[in-house]
């Protein structure tokens, strides 16, 4: 340790030697005459009391302070100056921003660390000199959680907005975070304690424990919190989207959360269904697609004595009569099959809502029913004919 404060002292009075250098460290900040005076004073005090310095434990404290707050001025003054220059050269802004959360940490990282070496040096009593450590390293950690927060905040935000990747969209974005600030916020308790000299294992211990007990009693929970992760990512569908699963919910996605998703039927009920099980289910989604119209399949039958030109026109009709049937694209009827019992028809038309579905099959049905009755259409239906052997009749 002596050895170690002798070089220290060598290297501030070379420093000395070229203190005419010195104004120009400090000619870009605000204090410059008065650090100056105070800086050369100082040299030239250690100059002529260099021995004297050695032995007295405050003198050498006070030196070494001093010296931490010089080297964190010239470590400012480098982030300020020279790495600015090279970020700014940069296409992007996340280093500069970097930089600027970076620039004060470090600096009060080189201040904390030479109070607790002044700490060590001015023989302070154990209980004292511990406490005093265990604050400066405590602060320092503080300061480094903090900016960790702040870097992992900017950089998700900036990942999200230059990459197409599913997982860092803007609702999950919060949910990364969190969980970030999270792990950064456990690691900084973990080194919290190690500077305090506390140990940790039993805690260790008894968290891992109690973390395998939470996990088997919240399994569930667990399930839907990682199947809402992967919808999120996945993106299946979005809010306002009308889907239907195979366990027979269909209607309205009103809230994706984290847990569960809720949905509003046409009957104006709301449901929620947890993640898991939409997960594990088979989504239709008929919002999909490049837009929100769908289409929509008729089938029906008539007699083979019917004029197909005529009934084809007719289906065309009655659907660009109802309002809810879109004319672009235009409705069409195609001949699907020659049935047992007569010609298979489908009539296809679009509508703009997937909700709307049902009520515009019912009255397009309707219409078709009474126009086939207007125009003497015959709509065929199954039918089996059974010959009985006639009385008498051997065969």
């Amino acid at each position: 340790m002596f050895r170690i404060e002798r070089r220290l002292m060598a290297i501030i009075i070379r420093v000395y030697s070229v203190q005419k250098l010195t104004p120009y460290i400090f000619e870009s900040h605000n204090n410059t005459n008065s650090t100056c005076i105070i800086f050369q004073a100082m040299m030239s005090w250690l100059q002529e009391n260099y021995s004297a310095a050695l032995s007295d434990p405050i003198i050498k404290s006070v030196i070494i302070i001093f010296g931490s707050v010089i080297a964190a001025k010239i470590t400012d003054i480098i982030f300020s100056r020279i790495f600015k220059r090279i970020v700014d050269k940069t296409k992007t802004n996340l280093d500069n921003q970097i930089i600027q959360l970076l620039h004060r940490p470090i600096f009060y990282t080189i201040l904390f660390i030479g109070f607790s070496v002044a700490v060590k040096t001015v023989g302070l009593p154990d209980y004292l000199d511990f406490a005093l450590v265990g604050i400066f390293k405590t602060c320092t950690i503080l300061i480094w959680l903090f900016v960790a927060m702040k870097i992992l905040v900017i950089s998700t935000e900036w990942a999200s907005s230059r990459t197409s990747n599913p997982f860092l969209q803007q609702k999950t974005l919060s949910l990364f975070n969190n969980l970030g600030r999270i792990g950064i916020g456990l690691f900084g308790v973990y080194f919290i304690f190690l500077s305090w000299d506390i140990n940790i294992n039993g805690i260790l211990a008894s968290a891992s424990v109690l973390g395998v007990v939470l996990g088997l009693a919240a399994k569930d929970t667990v399930a839907n919190f990682f199947a809402g992760i992967f919808l999120m990512a996945d993106s299946p569908f979005k809010e306002g989207d009308y889907i239907l699963l195979d366990t027979g919910e269909r209607g309205y996605v009103k809230q994706m959360g984290i847990r569960s998703t809720r949905f509003m039927t046409r009957d104006d009920i709301e449901i929620t269904i947890p993640n898991s099980v939409i997960a594990a289910s088979k989504i239709v989604n008929e919002s999909g697609g490049p837009g929100e119209t769908e289409r929509v399949r008729i089938t029906l039958h008539v007699a083979y004595e019917s004029d197909i030109d005529a009934v084809k026109a007719l289906l065309v009709t009655i659907a660009l009569g109802n309002e809810n049937v879109l004319k672009t694209p235009e409705p069409r009827v195609r001949l699907r099959e020659f049935a047992d019992h007569g010609l298979k028809l489908q009539l296809l038309f679009w509508i703009h809502k997937p909700e709307i579905r049902g009520r515009t099959v019912d009255a397009v049905n309707t219409e078709i029913y009474k126009q086939f009755a207007q125009n003497n259409i015959s709509i065929p239906y199954p039918t089996m004919r059974v010959i009985l052997p006639q009385e008498g009749n051997n065969s």
